[in-house]
């Protein structure tokens, strides 16, 4: 588990990645090293996984963003999850419960490209069915606070 500090060290990342060492720890009154050393700690962990940048994908020409929930055969499901993971334009894939077996979230420049997509997952002989829903307004979109 982390601490106080690593939340505060963790929290403060989350507001800006792009802040160093030395920066985070004049934001927290802790000294340079033990800043380093706790974020080099939370990295080996796994609970820092990255440090990346948020993009406003609108004003890059990605204005298409949608859900795609997938139903697939029984015991396929991480065969399917994989090869959808290595399409660039899936922002994000999900294993989950309920009616469906996947959840994607995929981002495309033109309608076109969400309907070749769409119709490549769908040609997939293990997916059985999909149900897509375009986004159509972000209200929130960030990390936790921990």
């Amino acid at each position: 588990m982390i601490d106080k500090t690593d939340s505060r060290i963790i929290n403060t990342l989350l507001n800006n990645s792009r802040l160093s060492g030395r920066e985070i720890a004049e934001k927290l009154d802790l000294s340079t090293a033990t800043v380093i050393n706790r974020i080099r700690k939370l990295e080996s962990k796994g609970i820092i996984k990255k440090h990346s940048a948020i993009l406003d994908y609108g004003k890059l020409g990605y204005d298409i963003e949608a859900l795609v929930d997938i139903i697939v055969k029984h015991g396929k499901e991480d065969l399917v999850m994989n090869k959808i993971a290595k399409n660039p334009k899936v922002f994000a894939v999900y294993d989950i419960t309920g009616d469906f077996d996947i959840a994607i979230i995929v981002r495309f420049q033109t309608r076109e490209e969400l309907n070749k997509f769409l119709k490549e997952v769908r040609s997939d002989e293990y997916v059985e069915r999909t149900h897509t829903r375009l986004i159509l307004n972000v209200v929130k979109e960030e990390g936790i606070k921990v």
